[in-house]
């Protein structure tokens, strides 16, 4: 099963469209979904209120207010083959920063 939160507020017209695109990519991909909505939480709001929808994927994080444009379909089903980490409850306890390049 791949676990989906999206980071959210509501009447967010890019978080309902970033929803669609990843429901119709993942069709027939057995998904769980969790909505969060960001301004329900100080810290949230204050990590990613400026840029929602935030996905992430398996508690990884995939996207930011779009979806990759290049080659998204087959990253992101990619990423929901992956297993998901354990390290904690809720989507925040899971992100990983941004990977250093040498």
């Amino acid at each position: 099963m791949t676990r989906l939160s999206l980071l959210s507020r509501p009447g967010c017209g890019l978080c309902e469209e970033m929803r669609r695109q990843v429901d119709t990519i993942l069709a027939g991909v057995p998904r769980q979904w969790e909505e969060v909505d960001v301004d329900s939480d100080a810290d949230l709001a204050r990590r990613y209120g400026e840029s929602i929808p935030i996905l992430f994927v398996n508690g990884r994080l995939f996207a930011k207010i779009r979806l990759p444009r290049l080659a998204a379909a087959l990253r992101l089903r990619r990423a929901a083959g992956r297993p998901g980490r354990q390290d904690g409850p809720g989507p925040m306890s899971n992100v990983q920063g941004p990977r250093q390049r040498r």
